[in-house]
């Protein structure tokens, strides 16, 4: 198997860890603290800025006016079909 420049093989030691090599922190200006967000692609494991993930979710929602509790609307709609399913029993 022939990995493309720039990547790295790790190894998942004790207690799941890993260590991200020294090459990619560098390149990717990670500093020991550095907070990162791991989730699952397919079969894939991605990690990321936690900074990155709030800038994502903030772009995706900018659409939604800050005066809309999406909680609240959340829980209206819930007891809305609650009730459309007692009335139908």
């Amino acid at each position: 198997m022939r990995m493309a420049v720039g990547e790295n093989e790790v190894q998942v030691g004790a207690q799941g860890r890993i260590v991200i090599p020294a090459g990619l922190r560098k390149a990717l200006k990670l500093k020991p603290g550095d907070r990162l967000v791991a989730r699952a692609v397919g079969e894939s494991l991605v990690l990321e800025r936690r900074e990155t993930v709030e800038k994502r979710l903030r772009d995706r929602f900018r659409h939604i006016s800050g005066d809309v509790r999406l909680a609240e609307e959340l829980i209206a709609e819930r007891r809305a079909e609650a009730a459309r399913e007692d009335r139908e029993r």
